[in-house]
């Protein structure tokens, strides 16, 4: 695998596991009014937000600072 795919594919899944960690911290202490906990699907959609969003800015923040 070419050495720029695997920095980008590494950074992405970084950085969406960092969003995974986040997303669940913020539902889990109710700092969001985004629906009962127990709502899996909310929760669910809730969670990928912050993945996918701090996945794209890591990934982004990567590729400017890597020389």
């Amino acid at each position: 695998m070419p050495r720029m795919i695997r920095f980008m594919l590494t950074r992405l899944a970084t950085g969406f596991a960092i969003g995974c960690a986040v997303g669940f911290f913020v539902w889990q202490n109710g700092f969001a009014v985004a629906g009962a906990i127990d709502d899996y699907l909310a929760q669910g959609l809730f969670i990928y937000l912050f993945a996918s969003t701090i996945a794209m800015g890591y990934l982004a923040t990567a590729l400017l600072l890597e020389e």
